[in-house]
């Protein structure tokens, strides 16, 4: 029997999410917009390319959560994005009352799923569906680590003119200005980043990847990123489903590991079918781990601002 896959939310990100994995032929999706035929005129589109594509995998619209019933992955895209000019945290409170209700509605259907979280500000929107969903903390995990690393990645490739496949980093913390690149544990072909760059050029891509999203933001004027995030949603949906054991960093509860309690966080992780299966500690310098604790002090903030606010 093929799995299944609920994407809620039919905007960039999620449209392309769901494009992805009906393009891959290996789970059956349904799309979810409260948009009146957006997400069926887009899902009847992307079932029409299967004969293409030679995909078998069914995708169906709905404006309501009937049809996703015993899915295996829940991923939530719903929310506002970003406009220039607009930090991701001004899209808390809003966003907050978003993810909560759909969250609320998924699980409803499909309680046994993995609730993979997308929306901004992203770590603040994971610690709402956790919340809200009453899942165990292993089956609510945010996308954010991936995408971030990515671009950490990509910025490096790029620099040293070097296939990305050889380019082995992570980026840790929350998803917005205070996260963190641990430059001490990025190797190319297994060569550690700081015999291969000066501390100048290395510190000018920290900050670029912190300005990633930013810097795609300002350059659509009317949109942000949505295939580098689609990707990285789609590699933690392949993770679940297959069992893959994958090491990936993605944003989990953290209860101790690296000294933080109780704030959900980009660490990485084992992530296989039955969600977060692990954390993994790695050593951090005495300055990465003061910036992991920025990072998820600052996530805190927002956690008690949705407190103060009905979240």
């Amino acid at each position: 029997m093929k799995k299944k896959v609920t994407v809620v939310g039919a905007g960039n990100v999620g449209a392309t999410t769901a494009q992805r994995i009906v393009d891959k032929g290996y789970a059956d999706v349904v799309l979810v917009d409260v948009v009146e035929g957006l997400p069926q005129g887009k899902a009847l589109d992307m079932l029409e390319s299967a004969p293409v594509l030679g995909s078998d995998a069914k995708i169906a619209g709905s404006n309501s959560y009937e049809e996703t019933a015993a899915s295996d992955v829940i991923v939530v895209t719903a929310g506002i994005a970003r406009k220039p000019g607009m930090s991701r945290d001004d899209l808390l409170l809003t966003n907050m009352k978003i993810v909560g209700a759909v969250t609320e509605a998924a699980v409803k259907q499909s309680p046994n799923a993995v609730l993979i979280i997308v929306s901004n500000p992203l770590d603040a929107m994971v610690y709402q569906g956790f919340k809200v969903s009453g899942f165990p903390k292993n089956r609510v995990v945010g996308m954010a680590g991936i995408l971030d690393t990515a671009r950490f990645r990509s910025f490096l490739a790029a620099e040293l003119n070097v296939s990305v496949r050889d380019v082995q980093a992570y980026v840790l913390g929350g998803h917005g200005d205070t996260m963190v690149p641990l430059v001490n544990h990025t190797t190319v072909a297994g060569v550690p980043i700081p015999q291969l760059l000066s501390k100048e050029r290395l510190d000018a891509i920290v900050q670029r990847t912190r300005d990633g999203g930013a810097e795609i933001v300002n350059l659509l004027k009317t949109g942000s990123a949505y295939y580098a995030p689609s990707a990285a949603a789609v590699e933690m949906v392949e993770a679940i489903l297959f069992d893959q054991k994958r090491i990936l960093p993605c944003a989990a509860l953290l209860e101790g590991e690296y000294g933080i309690n109780g704030v959900y966080a980009g660490v990485p992780v084992k992530l296989g079918a039955g969600g977060v299966e692990e954390i993994v500690q790695l050593d951090l310098t005495a300055d990465e781990q003061a910036a992991l604790a920025k990072s998820a002090a600052s996530v805190q903030e927002l956690i008690e601002i949705m407190a103060n606010n009905g979240g």
